[in-house]
């Protein structure tokens, strides 16, 4: 038995419907105490790579590989996945796709019943777990009441009650709010100055950067690229495609010409002022009777508006969105689309105004190519089918996903099946759109392409979306929201909102390179920016 957790030797793999190799020749070690980050494009191979490490490939995902994964020396190709999982534990960037019970306990628990350990061991495990990650206090709650990132952080103690040896974290940082962002970077550094093997698939490098991973992978084309230290790593790397401290693009970019004015939502432009898109009046709601989640909401949404909502997982966010479109009714209050009550009308009559991307693409996903999924809201909307044709093919551009029309959706990446759910809504052609965290599993680069061509469609008159990134906030919003505890908290322009370096901690937000950057040259500039603007001011 080998000293060395994980040993991948000459590893390739190609998925049974695809004609291209998903992953050529991946040769790495990773060593106990260790944090290696691994970075790329979407769709670059690393979640594929994830899977022929935790055993889903090629059990779960069939295809042609070669190659071995040997965890202390043992070849893994003949465990069993039970096995697999108690050497190596694994958190999906989809938490949706990893919870199974019904109450967070139950699904802590999940993984030691199937071990078939004592009743009185089980919950000690499964407690430790949720004190260790600040949870406890989800304990008795169901698990389809929790945010997205409060999902995150139960499948992560599901995982860690088992005590693997290797950890294997699947974009962990996709649906937390900055500050539990900071929280699982520690956490993460703390196992590993513990022992433990930390493998981190992420796409938000400047977040990772703070703990000092001791290696960066760098993945393109299927291929590593770059295995090394991190003072190599910008060396190597395309800044448009992984995301940089601000300074460094700044000083990267000032060799590029600068990038394409902007023309923000010339949908809007010349239609005047106008009643509101969307009023909230006094809106309150809960789940359960005797508990309130929104409490007394009062905004409008004008044409023109860029609007970012950001605030603290489980903070009534996406519960907020909802009434928008009409998903849920306010118990106190009324919400108006272009004037109508929503209680009087359907989701699809909402629909072609307001379209909506979910947080999770698996909530939307259902067809079996790419192409008929992004034609499935055109036709129930009843565009004619030369319209429908152009609309699919616009809103494949848009994304980056031309090549993939034939695809079956879920087989394609996270990072990918974002944009699928992106495109159709934007095939769909509504007069607003609201998304919820629309850049979760995207590279850098694919999120400022498809968010600077959405920003410039004719189509839209308003857009919302919902972000743990404050940096989208930075760069494209004209209006940012503050939710928290079910609040309007702060309601104003980025600068005036965002400024507030209080504010921003006591709601879990945390300033970032690019907002201090365009902060200190505001003076200059009067607007806030992208960093590759900013280098050629």
């Amino acid at each position: 038995m080998s000293d060395t957790p994980l040993v991948v030797e000459n590893l390739s793999f190609r998925y049974r419907d695809r004609t291209d190799t998903a992953i050529r020749n991946i040769s790495f070690e990773a060593k106990p105490g260790e944090v290696l980050l691994i970075a790329g494009a979407s769709g670059c191979g690393k979640t594929t790579l994830i899977r022929c490490l935790n055993g889903l490939i090629p059990r779960s995902y069939k295809g042609e590989i070669s190659g071995s994964v040997r965890v202390f020396g043992e070849d893994t190709s003949t465990w069993k996945l039970a096995q697999i999982s108690q050497k190596i534990g694994t958190v999906l960037q989809d938490p949706e796709r990893q919870i199974l019970g019904t109450r967070v306990l139950n699904e802590v628990a999940f993984g030691l019943e199937n071990l078939g350990l004592p009743r009185e061991e089980i919950l000690e495990r499964a407690d430790e777990a949720l004190r260790f990650l600040k949870i406890f206090h989800l304990r008795e709650r169901e698990t389809f009441t929790l945010s997205g990132g409060e999902k995150q952080k139960v499948a992560l103690a599901g995982v860690l009650a088992m005590r693997p040896s290797i950890l294997l974290l699947d974009e962990p940082l996709a649906s937390l709010d900055p500050a539990s962002a900071q929280d699982a970077l520690d956490t993460a550094r703390f196992l590993a100055d513990q022992g433990m093997t930390i493998l981190m698939v992420e796409h938000r490098v400047e977040d990772v950067l703070r703990i000092k991973p001791e290696r960066v992978m760098f993945m393109s084309g299927g291929e590593i690229r770059y295995l090394g230290s991190l003072s190599g790593l910008s060396k190597v790397v395309n800044y448009r495609e992984v995301k940089l401290p601000a300074k460094e693009i700044v000083e990267r970019a000032k060799q590029d010409p600068p990038p394409a004015e902007i023309r923000i939502l010339p949908g809007a432009a010349g239609k005047g002022e106008s009643e509101a898109l969307v009023r909230f009046e006094d809106v309150a709601f809960g789940y359960e009777a005797d508990v309130e989640v929104l409490h007394g909401i009062n905004l409008e949404i004008r044409r023109g508006d860029v609007i970012a909502v950001v605030g603290p997982n489980g903070a009534g966010k996406t519960t907020f969105v909802k009434h928008a479109i009409g998903l849920l009714k306010p118990k106190r209050g009324r919400v108006l689309v272009n004037g109508r009550d929503t209680r009087e009308a359907s989701v699809a009559q909402i629909a072609s105004t307001l379209g909506y991307v979910f947080q999770s693409p698996s909530h939307m996903l259902f067809a079996p190519t790419v192409y008929d999924e992004l034609a499935f809201g055109p036709k129930n909307l009843k565009h004619a089918k030369e319209q429908i044709e152009q609309e699919v093919k616009e809103a494949l551009r848009i994304v980056n996903l031309s090549a993939q029309e034939q695809d079956p959706p879920l087989a394609l990446s996270f990072g990918q099946q974002k944009r699928v759910s992106i495109a159709a809504i934007l095939a769909m052609q509504s007069r607003i759109l609201v998304m919820d965290e629309p850049t979760a599993g995207q590279d850098y680069q694919n999120y400022m392409n498809f968010m600077d061509s959405i920003l410039q469609l004719p189509t839209f008159e308003a857009i919302l979306f919902i972000t743990h990134d404050v940096d989208l906030a930075v760069i494209y919003a004209n209006r940012v929201l503050i939710v928290n505890e079910g609040r309007l908290v702060a309601d104003g322009t980025p600068q005036e909102v965002l400024r507030d370096f209080d504010r921003l901690k006591a709601n879990r937000l945390v300033p970032t390179s690019l907002l201090a950057l365009n902060l200190e040259r505001f003076p200059a500039t009067g607007r806030f920016m992208k960093a590759e603007a900013l280098a050629h001011i």
